[in-house]
């Protein structure tokens, strides 16, 4: 959603999601930005993040955590990954 990758300037479709840990075994999310339904703090692998290499797939190391995320607010960044340890929001949705 928005100018990045030639998107829209409006969400076109949106997803339920659930956090999770294991990012090899998980839908990866393709750059979306997230929209989070119960507040708290949301532990994410950003869209175009690598390892610390510079060039490997990124780990659950290379997440950030953002905090204080109040309810029913967008998160303004573009994720792949929501990781579940680290997370206490709720009801995210994913919207591209």
């Amino acid at each position: 959603m928005g100018q990045y990758r030639n998107q829209p300037d409006f969400g076109t479709s949106a997803v339920e999601i659930i956090a999770s840990d294991d990012i090899n075994n998980t839908t990866k999310l393709n750059g979306a930005c997230l929209f989070v339904g119960n507040g708290g703090s949301a532990k994410v692998i950003l869209t175009g993040m690598t390892g610390l290499d510079g060039k490997s797939k990124p780990t659950e190391a290379d997440a950030v955590t953002f905090e204080n995320i109040p309810s029913g607010t967008f998160l303004p960044v573009i994720v792949d990954y929501v990781l579940a340890a680290g997370s206490t929001v709720g009801a995210l949705i994913a919207v591209k």
